[in-house]
């Protein structure tokens, strides 16, 4: 019985490995779109998010019944809350994603990409994905660290954009309503280093048992 049951614990594990990587093609393709303007990219985003969404819900059904075959140890059990808990963020990012996409290609154009701090903010906010990503699979406490760090910086940035878009709303810029979607994504961004920042504490407590 406790092999069947480390058997699904394990296909867990490799369920949730599978739905981050959804995640980071989604939160990459995003930027691409945005930064390249490869028109693309879209698709593929939305594609990754409904894919992100159906194994959330495949993922919720292997936990239920994981809890429902046999009385759980406490580690299983924090496995197992843990996976409830990180694919909900995952999830958000997926939505988050999409939503870059959707507006991207109204932003773009307005020079301002490339003016700002935008990108930069893109690319920590990647890496703070695909971290905590990583720091479940190789259950790396020391890299979950550093990716709750680094959301510091991505808020950083964040302000960065969000003043520099103000200051170009300011001076009256033509291309007001593209700068207010750029922002828009700037938040987007923002919101996605929350999520990556509670995947890698939950990944912390599943591992430690301690919560951050």
């Amino acid at each position: 019985m406790r092999n069947r049951f480390d058997e699904q614990l394990n296909n867990l594990n490799n369920e949730l490995i599978t739905m981050g990587a959804l995640c980071e093609e989604a939160i990459s393709s995003a930027v691409k779109l945005l930064i390249d303007n490869d028109v693309k990219m879209k698709e593929n985003v939305l594609d990754a998010d409904k894919q992100i969404d159906q194994k959330e819900r495949d993922i919720e059904t292997l936990c239920m019944k994981l809890l429902m075959q046999q009385q759980p140890v406490a580690s299983d059990l924090r496995t197992i809350s843990s996976a409830l808990k990180m694919i909900s963020d995952m999830e958000r990012i997926g939505d988050q994603a999409s939503d870059i996409a959707e507006i991207a290609e109204y932003a773009y154009g307005s020079g301002m990409e490339s003016e700002t701090h935008i990108a930069e903010q893109a690319r920590a906010t990647i890496q703070m994905v695909t971290d905590s990503i990583d720091s479940f699979v190789k259950k790396d406490v020391d890299l979950a660290h550093t990716v709750i760090e680094h959301d510091n910086i991505v808020d950083d940035l964040f302000d960065k954009v969000k003043g520099e878009l103000i200051s170009a709303i300011e001076n009256k810029a033509a291309n007001a309503e593209a700068l207010i979607d750029l922002l828009m994504i700037a938040k987007y961004f923002e919101r996605i280093g929350d999520h990556a920042e509670n995947i890698a504490e939950w990944v912390i407590y599943s591992i430690t048992g301690k919560h951050v």
